[in-house]
């Protein structure tokens, strides 16, 4: 534990026999009721913690997902709540989540999805460069053998693998422009072939 940690533990501690001292003189006569409100502020307590612990969990189940209508040669995306638009695409039979940027030019994957998708990090060469927001990066070329998008598989992709520290795959213009049509429209993106 750091001194930091050490003094915010000391704080919360003190912090908490101070309420608690509080809490027990103003119900002092009333004993059930002093048992009922810490019953209660233990359990929102507890829920509070929990919600914390479970986020990444609930997020997933309540985060809005992408429909295909195969019939229509369509993928709709909906808007997430942080205004980006998030899809899962299979590259080479292995599902890889994407944030779509448009204002990327390739199909980017970071290490970590290239190696789901086969495609042997270590062993790549990265001779690219890219500018991005965070500076200059290594990138290695690759082509994927497919890529499968809702009703859609494309073969022989190019994309570039990502050699720095990327949190998500990009799907960039040079894959974007394979659609037809793109169209944002009443929060939701879709692509149609």
């Amino acid at each position: 534990m750091h001194g930091d940690d050490t003094g915010r533990l000391i704080y919360l501690s003190v912090l908490v026999g101070v309420v608690g001292l509080w809490f027990f003189a103003q119900n002092r006569l009333s004993a059930n009721k002093l048992l009922q409100q810490a019953a209660v502020w233990g359990l929102i307590f507890l829920g509070a913690i929990a919600a914390y612990g479970l986020w990444d969990d609930i997020s997933q189940t309540v985060r809005p997902q992408q429909t295909v209508f195969a019939d229509q040669g369509k993928v709709v995306v909906p808007r997430s709540p942080d205004g980006h638009y998030y899809l899962t695409a299979q590259i080479n039979g292995a599902p890889v989540h994407f944030v779509i940027d448009t204002g990327a030019t390739m199909l980017v994957l970071t290490r970590d999805d290239a190696a789901m998708a086969g495609l042997h990090p270590d062993t790549l060469a990265f001779t690219g460069r890219a500018n991005t927001a965070n500076g200059e990066v290594r990138t290695a070329p690759v082509r994927l053998d497919t890529l499968t998008l809702g009703p859609v598989t494309d073969t022989n992709v190019r994309a570039v693998v990502n050699n720095g520290d990327m949190a998500q795959s990009l799907m960039g213009m040079t894959y974007l422009q394979r659609w037809g049509k793109i169209e944002i429209a009443n929060g939701a993106l879709t692509l149609t072939r």
